[in-house]
């Protein structure tokens, strides 16, 4: 029986045959507005976080101006993304604190990070992942339903799926393991309809084997 080291390296290896060019789905041209668009991208597609960001980084262009935004224009901005009014104080917000906290430089941990308003872990983890290029486990909903199906985890709790992986994946390999679970999750491995006859994981799939 593979282990669940040894089949976390077949599905790395797989997933990079498939998807060979991995890459953040949010549009971003600096840090913090890669850390506004993941705090848009909650409970949001990230297509409709694309079609919202371009006018919102077009009004406020710096940290400053972000720290300053009236709270108000900002919600009338991001309005069709969902929990909008929630979304616009935290923007507002973690852009103060980074001024006031970290002389407006984004942390480079996940512990720092997960410090600004609005900021979770999976936030944290893109942000060190893709900004900083250090080892990173992003458990957002593909990679946790992918990684369940395929055994490699057996919770949906996204803190216990991070820390069962960063055992599992070579460090190197995780970062771009969790964009390729995504690019996964939207063209084969979708929710309640996965194209199992088609998944290059099917023989190490703990939920496709149990189905045969």
């Amino acid at each position: 029986m593979m282990t669940k080291k040894k089949k976390t390296l077949f599905a790395v290896e797989a997933l990079e045959k498939e998807y060979p060019d991995p890459a953040c789905s949010l549009n971003a041209m600096s840090p913090f507005e890669l850390l506004v668009a993941a705090r848009l991208s909650a409970q949001c597609t990230d297509a409709r976080v694309n079609m919202i960001t371009p006018a919102l980084f077009s009004r406020y262009k710096t940290l400053e101006d972000f720290a300053g935004a009236d709270v108000s224009d900002v919600e009338e901005i991001i309005k069709s993304c969902g929990f909008f009014r929630t979304k616009a104080k935290d923007i507002v917000s973690m852009a103060s604190v980074l001024i006031s906290d970290f002389n407006g430089e984004l942390p480079d941990t996940v512990d720092e990070l997960i410090k600004l308003p609005g900021v979770g872990r999976k936030t944290a983890n893109l942000i060190v992942g893709d900004v900083f290029g250090k080892p990173a486990v992003v458990a957002d909903t593909h990679l946790i339903r992918i990684t369940n199906l395929l055994g490699l985890v057996a919770t949906k709790d996204p803190k216990k799926v991070e820390t069962e992986l960063v055992k599992l994946l070579p460090p190197e390999k995780s970062n771009d393991f969790c964009h390729r679970c995504v690019l996964h999750g939207r063209a084969v491995c979708v929710a309640r309809r996965p194209k199992c006859e088609i998944c290059c994981l099917k023989e190490i799939c703990g939920h496709y084997l149990s189905k045969k």
